[in-house]
């Protein structure tokens, strides 16, 4: 069964992490692009459209089925590795990128394929790995959490205001010797214990979004590439984020402004040429235009910052 992905941001993001021209009188080396959420090849197919002939591009990603697509890309300037992000450095000399994209979240046909385990609308063995080749199983490990941790966990990530009750659900369902193996037999736990949602938003949504975040350690993750980000990109380089929740975003909006100001010690005095280079600047916050909101809904909630790597390396 053939499965399609719509990238968001498509034009924009690949835009946002190839145009600056802000050191453009430096002495190049070799241009170097990181995508280090390679999906279905969205962003990697468009970047390798406008990438010099001479320049490199790095797509990375956890699951193994993106890596399977990305092999079938003919292109010599494509790296392809079978890594989390978070391992970039291990592919990267410092103050060698051009820009690092990072589209969050799970693709459209991780969603569509019940057996991953991710959709709370298809019936499937309750998985949610995005590699489900190592690592713990939604299943095995609601198999073994104790309510106060499925409850920290679904209020946590989920922002789920009935954790306390589906935890306590879960937890019953264990002792009557049921194996919670499935995505419906825990989206049906969930329906009989959130009795109201938001317009339009299945029970189960927060609960499987949580559970998701958690099994596959998505915002420790992602915290742990943005730190590792600065380091790797060159002066005049781009870092770009999409993140589809708040959680993520949250971190990402914290992180660039973080590294976007310096702080000066109360009562020292500098002249400005003395003051210290935060070293990042704030470039964009950008949102997904109606139009594309109404053909591909998914973007709805997307959020994509872009910041640049500020100073002169050495």
């Amino acid at each position: 069964m053939t499965f399609s992905h719509r990238p968001v941001l498509l034009d924009e993001a690949v835009t946002a992490l190839m145009q600056n021209n802000a050191y453009a009188d430096q002495v190049q080396s070799q241009t170097i692009y990181l995508d280090g959420t390679f999906g279905r090849g969205g962003h990697t197919r468009k970047i390798l459209e406008v990438l010099p002939k001479d320049g490199c591009l790095i797509s990375t990603d956890k699951d193994p089925q993106a890596i399977q697509e990305a092999g079938l890309i003919e292109d010599q300037r494509l790296r392809i590795y079978h890594k989390s992000f978070t391992k970039m450095s291990e592919l990267v000399a410092p103050n060698s990128l051009n820009g690092i994209l990072l589209d969050l979240g799970i693709s459209s046909p991780q969603i569509d394929q019940a057996e991953r385990g991710f959709s709370f609308r298809l019936d499937g063995p309750l998985d949610m790995r995005m590699n489900n080749q190592t690592g713990q199983s939604a299943q095995e490990w609601l198999a073994t959490a104790s309510e106060k941790e499925i409850a920290r966990v679904i209020k946590t990530y989920g922002e789920e205001r009935f954790a306390i009750q589906i935890a306590k659900a879960i937890i019953a369902s264990r002792q009557q010797g049921t194996t919670i193996g499935t995505t419906r037999q825990l989206a049906q736990i969930v329906a009989r214990v959130v009795r109201t949602r938001d317009f339009e938003q299945d029970p189960a949504t927060r609960t499987f979004q949580a559970i998701r975040i958690h099994v596959n350690q998505e915002l420790a993750d992602l915290e742990e590439g943005l730190n590792m980000s600065l380091p790797l990109l060159k002066a005049g380089g781009r870092l770009v984020v999409i993140s589809f929740h708040s959680l993520e975003d949250r971190i990402v909006k914290q992180f660039m402004q973080r590294h976007s100001k310096v702080e000066i010690p109360r009562g020292m005095a500098l002249r400005e040429s003395e003051l210290p280079k935060s070293p990042l600047k704030i470039i964009a916050r950008i949102k997904p235009s109606a139009a594309e909101v109404k053909t591909n809904p998914r973007a709805r909630s997307a959020v994509m910052r872009v910041a640049e790597k500020v100073g002169v390396t050495g």
